[in-house]
């Protein structure tokens, strides 16, 4: 049975890749077949939810992989040239107008040739995926995202495996493909656990921010008040409501992948105490452990900087160790706080220990 965070990780996805254009290009000849068939699997679910597809055959049997996609049931139909000859962006184009999905020759010398660049440049797609026989590795381990600007400086680190891919797909990123993920085409199941999580499991390389931490916008309060009620629930975060953040959406900050939100934290000013309350952190259970919750009180912290407040503190009961050990703030007495919010905190009946650091 599925996992419901996978289930919903799915369907946040399918209106935002609905009417899109994808190019996936695939070393059809190097795969094992059940991956390839698994994929084909993949792209006919794509299919189903809206994705405009264009299936580029990077070495292997044309026709093979055609007659695959037919028994795939998926609504395909053949690109007379290869991808990125001359008229095969208006063919392609025609095809995708009538529902249909391409499958192309894409057997250049590199799976991200400048004609494949070319061509998703002008059927303006928003991915260009490969699923390659080896992928990009950074250290030994697939990287989630790579900014494109970053790439030229980690290939000549010396831990980049295939950095001729990374370079390529920088390259691309930097001609206008907004994002190009490199995958291990020999995973089953790749194409789906990279494109429909926030953290993928091959390597993305963006040419936009791909995570970021920005202002909550009015729209994303029920999106907040859903992700922080488990919290609540176990008394970990003071209960809010809808207008209780409306009120102050000017404090509250959101990080977000892939325009998903995945955290916050909020800034809480007591102007006439020359301090701030770093409050309301929390990050979703699935992207816990990667210190998004270091850098959300980093960005607080930044936020306070930036408007002269020398100090900032948090109330916790649970999160003590967070506090002192990974953003070193230091343990305080109560009576420390601005005398509304000490009182606010003893009406309560909360047992919080209370941390301040000096920026």
């Amino acid at each position: 049975m599925a996992d419901q965070g996978d289930v919903r990780a799915v369907l946040e996805y399918v209106p935002r890749f609905r009417g899109k254009i994808f190019v996936v290009l695939i070393e059809a000849g190097l795969l094992p077949e059940p991956a390839i068939a698994e994929t084909l699997l993949d792209l006919a679910a794509m299919e189903d939810v809206g994705v405009k597809l264009i299936l580029g055959v990077l070495g292997g049997d044309l026709k093979d992989l055609y007659d695959w996609t037919l028994e795939c049931e998926i609504m395909s139909a053949r690109l007379s040239k290869p991808l990125g000859e001359p008229g095969a962006v208006e063919e392609a184009k025609a095809i995708l107008a009538r529902g249909q999905t391409v499958v192309a020759d894409a057997s250049f010398q590199d799976p991200l040739d400048p004609k494949v660049v070319d061509f998703t440049l002008g059927i303006g797609a928003v991915k260009l995926i490969t699923l390659l026989e080896e992928a990009i590795l950074i250290d030994g381990e697939p990287v989630p995202a790579v900014r494109a600007s970053e790439a030229e400086v980690l290939a000549k680190s010396g831990t980049v495996t295939n950095d001729h891919l990374l370079l390529a797909a920088a390259e691309a990123c930097r001609r206008g493909v907004p994002r190009v993920h490199v995958l291990n085409g020999r995973r089953q199941g790749v194409l789906v656990d990279e494109l429909f999580s926030n953290e993928g499991v091959g390597t993305m390389v963006h040419a936009d921010s791909y995570r970021d931490i920005r202002p909550l916008r009015e729209e994303d309060i029920p999106e907040l008040l859903g992700m922080i009620g488990r919290s609540v629930r176990r008394t970990k975060l003071l209960a809010r409501t809808y207008e209780d953040i409306f009120d102050k959406i000017g404090d509250y900050h959101v990080m977000t992948i892939d325009d998903n939100v995945v955290g916050c934290v909020a800034l809480h000013e007591y102007p006439a105490d020359h301090t701030a309350e770093v409050a309301c952190l929390y990050v979703k259970m699935n992207h816990e452990g990667r210190g998004y919750g270091v850098d959300l009180v980093n960005y607080a912290e930044k936020v306070a900087s930036g408007r002269k407040i020398p100090r900032v503190f948090a109330l916790t009961n649970r999160a003590a160790d967070f506090f002192q050990d990974r953003v070193h703030f230091t343990l305080r007495d109560p009576s420390a706080l601005p005398e509304s919010r000490r009182k606010q905190l003893e009406d309560s009946g909360r047992d919080s220990k209370v941390f301040e650091k000096v920026l």
